[in-house]
């Protein structure tokens, strides 16, 4: 399908997957576009994080289809920067900022861990583009938690990418240091097409552009309204929106039996 004459970057037609015996994804269809900057939310264990790897072609799906850029997931995921949810390191590795955003330049089969002259090009333009340069000789263990999400924001910059995949980026930072990874993904987007999965409903309706909801099957209208129905669909229960000077849509009341009043 396209729109506007452009054709999908990400498309996904029908696609069912899971693990082993258990089906976690059902019938999905989705397509991102260009400078797209989507948000999806959704319950744990509904499916946000298997439908990423879905798209990175770490899990092949029982059936449907999957494109990337116009080829096979495996194949189009060279033009994805990914930043996965929980990044674990070990505190006394002597690691510095650099050479962590370094990482997104290393080619697949590790023939060479030597950068050439483009490649320390592209890892300063990166740590320029999150405000991180001034910090690339620090150790990865000495800076804050928004500050580290920034980082490997900038590892997945440097490779290039035409399309950025978020899992939870702002899970373990401050409020303060979410605002300021908004604001980065937004002048991102200006250039990136973004897929971004979060639990913070409310937040991610202040920034993305369009946004889903996820739960085993995905809805998806590409509008930026969080819907009843879509909630409904999503969590299966009664769900309040509590914001605190951030721009939300106010859901109908249940009352203590999940039936909405009028």
């Amino acid at each position: 399908m396209e729109r506007d004459g452009e054709a999908p970057i990400i498309s996904l037609r029908n696609v069912w997957a899971g693990y082993d015996l258990d089906t976690v994804l059902e019938d999905v269809s989705f397509d991102l576009f260009p400078r797209d900057y989507v948000g999806l939310i959704g319950p744990n264990g509904g499916g946000k994080t298997t439908l990423i790897k879905v798209i990175l072609g770490l899990i092949p799906p029982r059936s449907g289809s999957v494109q990337v850029m116009g080829s096979s997931a495996a194949e189009g995921r060279k033009y994805i920067g990914y930043v996965p949810q929980l990044q674990v390191s070990d505190k006394a590795f002597p690691i510095n900022v650099w050479d962590v955003v370094s990482m997104g330049r290393i080619k697949p089969g590790f023939g060479s861990l030597r950068l050439k002259a483009e490649d320390r090009q592209r890892v300063e333009e990166a740590l320029r583009q999150t405000g991180m340069l001034d910090l690339s000789k620090r150790s990865i263990n000495e800076i804050s938690g928004g500050q580290r999400q920034r980082v490997y924001i900038a590892r997945a910059l440097a490779a290039q990418p035409r399309i950025l995949l978020l899992d939870e980026p702002t899970a373990s930072v401050d409020p303060q240091a979410s605002v300021q990874l908004y604001d980065l993904l937004a002048r991102l987007n200006e250039e990136i097409s973004i897929l971004l999965i979060s639990h913070d409903m409310t937040a991610i309706s202040a920034y993305v552009k369009t946004i889903g909801c996820i739960n085993r099957r995905l809805v998806y209208h590409r509008d930026k309204s969080i819907s009843a129905d879509m909630l409904d669909a999503g969590y299966e229960c009664p769900v309040d929106l509590i914001a605190h000077g951030v721009p939300h849509r106010v859901l109908p009341a249940h009352d203590k039996d999940g039936e909405r009043l009028e």
